[in-house]
């Protein structure tokens, strides 16, 4: 099995200031060492570290983890898409094969972000390297995000955290809506991740997440959903263990061949491991 979602850092409160008090649990330094017994307990072997600093030297930090860890499969780093030396940038780090895809944080920007000519060409030419792109954005977005897919035909594109829906408020038909219109690009995944963040942490319920579960599996099919689990940020509501349960759980009324799909086959798809 492999996570396609965990962040690892050495916490620095000023660069991390998106790291609030009231996630005093995250916090600390997470590294590789802290998932081995989790990984070892539920049988899960490999994982994709993701970017979490927006900068070229979160690049070398995850590759240097990397060639440390066996558990890290693959690299979701960061590059400027509107650098104007962008392919001078993107022909340097094609030579380290862990790196597969790139993310920049959407959630934390406006619309003309990532409208704007220059990223979605930026965009554009990860493909030429067969890189992967992460979609990071809040349900309130989609409907520039699905603007910016319709631009990126061939791309390879998968949506972080199910497009963040309102899960604390249960307030998801607009984004059940928009969700239905994304999926209808084949090019675009979906990683089942990162809902327990969205919803209410400690008083969310297994029905409000199943909903969730159920408009991706319908709408992007068994094919093109993997699973996440947005390690450390998930502790902020439940221990890892809790979350993987709970997709395990929902995951029974899958196939087997549907369940290797979620939980192996389509990363190694997708990522190219």
């Amino acid at each position: 099995m492999i996570d396609t979602h965990v962040h690892f850092w050495n916490f620095d409160a000023k660069r991390d200031s998106w790291i609030t008090e009231e996630m005093s649990i995250i916090r600390n330094d997470f590294s590789p060492k802290n998932l081995l017994r989790i990984y070892n307990e539920l049988k899960i072997t490999d994982c994709i570290a993701v970017q979490a600093n927006q900068s070229e030297e979160e690049n070398k930090f995850l590759l240097t983890l990397a060639e440390q860890n066996e558990i890290i499969k693959g690299i979701v780093g960061w590059i400027d898409l509107k650098n104007p030396n962008l392919e001078e940038r993107l022909k340097y780090w094609s030579s380290f094969k862990k790196i597969k895809g790139w993310r920049h944080i959407l959630q934390a920007e406006k619309a003309d972000f990532f409208l704007a000519k220059d990223f979605i060409n930026g965009v554009k030419k990860l493909n030429n390297y067969n890189y992967t792109y992460d979609l990071l954005c809040y349900h309130n977005q989609l409907p520039d995000i699905i603007k910016l897919v319709e631009q990126l035909d061939n791309q390879p594109l998968v949506l972080d955290h199910c497009g963040k829906p309102d899960v604390k408020s249960g307030a998801i038909k607009t984004w059940k809506e928009n969700i239905k219109t994304l999926a209808q690009k084949p090019n675009v995944n979906c990683k089942i991740s990162g809902l327990l963040v969205e919803a209410d942490w400690k008083n969310w319920t297994e029905k409000q997440l199943f909903e969730c579960f159920d408009t991706i599996i319908e709408n992007f099919g068994p094919e093109r959903v993997m699973y996440g689990s947005d390690w450390p940020v998930v502790l902020v509501s439940r221990p890892y263990n809790d979350w993987f349960h709970l997709v395990e759980k929902y995951a029974k009324r899958l196939t087997f061949q549907e369940k290797e799909n979620l939980f192996l086959k389509n990363a190694n798809r997708f990522y190219k491991i």
